[in-house]
């Protein structure tokens, strides 16, 4: 069974895409730990990331690397965090949050964001992609 990532990369499940290429996906959270925050997956399904290829791993850090510095151009924030946790949903993905203090990095803490923020958000991280 596909999980809920695999859906939204197929587009079965709506999203607020950032940026693609023909391996990694990059959407907004719909639960946003703060406004920007963005989830970078493989668009080949795996549930752990240390079972990615050595070089899977590294195209999926330096493809969130270029997401992150995106992140970075269109959202004000002290810094932008990364997270790889993976418990949530059965398909590696890697969290970029943008930090204005400890408590964005914390996962119970949830943002309230509009329809036309998350538009808006997603827009301006688009924009600022340089690939």
């Amino acid at each position: 069974m596909s999980s809920i990532f695999t859906k939204i990369i197929k587009g079965e499940i709506p999203s607020y895409k950032v940026a693609e290429n023909e391996d990694y996906f990059a959407f907004l959270d719909i639960h946003p730990n703060s406004k920007g925050h963005t989830l970078v997956v493989p668009k080949k399904e795996d549930n752990r990331l240390f079972h990615l290829s050595e070089d899977e791993y590294l195209k999926l850090m330096r493809f969130s690397y270029k997401v992150a510095k995106a992140i970075e151009r269109a959202v004000p924030c002290e810094r932008v965090g990364m997270s790889v946790i993976g418990l949530e949903v059965p398909h590696v993905h890697v969290h970029l949050i943008p930090l204005h203090s400890m408590a964005d990095a914390n996962f119970s803490k949830k943002e309230q964001v509009s329809p036309e923020m998350f538009k808006e958000i997603a827009h301006e991280i688009s924009r600022n992609m340089v690939y």
